[in-house]
């Protein structure tokens, strides 16, 4: 076993700078391009048992860009979350709000949570835990017993779903 971590440690250090640029070129951040480069060699750790001798270095190269875009894509979502949780669903509004204006928004409440009965059922529980209870992706993830990916995906098709069957105005 100590054999195999020392093992590793100098396959980390061999690479760890070849790793870091090819994650740098895609993410053009520091930090991120460090933190792309652990999660490779994650799974180069992981994916190792599954090696069929094809060129090492290309190997690891093909694995760092493709999670160096992975980790691209998940940065614009998290972006887009952003954008579109703020207009699409309610906005938490301070305690000491005018008595129309919590009005206002309690009716909108009301009018969100009848929308929402209309919506299929897997779709609304996925909206209600990320942006109704806060739930990040990997809570969600844990309590649906799904993946981080299929978490996002149908959170995309819920999205999509609020788009083609409410008009913006409902929305928005």
């Amino acid at each position: 076993m100590r054999g195999e971590r020392d093992a590793f440690r100098e396959l980390v250090d061999a690479y760890r700078q070849h790793v870091f640029r090819i994650a740098f070129s895609v993410l053009r951040s520091e930090k991120d391009a460090e933190d792309a480069a652990q999660e490779v060699f994650i799974q180069i750790h992981k994916s190792l048992p599954d090696y069929r001798s094809q060129g090492f270095k290309t190997w690891i190269s093909r694995i760092a860009m493709n999670k160096a875009i992975d980790f691209k894509r998940k940065q614009n979502r998290r972006r887009e979350d952003l954008y579109d949780s703020e207009p699409a669903l309610l906005k938490v509004v301070s305690g000491d709000e005018a008595p129309l204006a919590r009005m206002l928004r309690e009716e909108q409440s009301d009018e969100m949570r009848k929308r929402m009965a209309e919506m299929p059922q897997g779709h609304r529980d996925v909206i209600e835990a990320f942006y109704f209870q806060g739930k990040n992706y990997e809570e969600i993830s844990a309590e649906m017993h799904v993946t981080v990916k299929t978490v996002e995906s149908k959170l995309y098709r819920a999205r999509m779903w609020i788009r083609q069957h409410w008009r913006e105005e409902e929305w928005r």
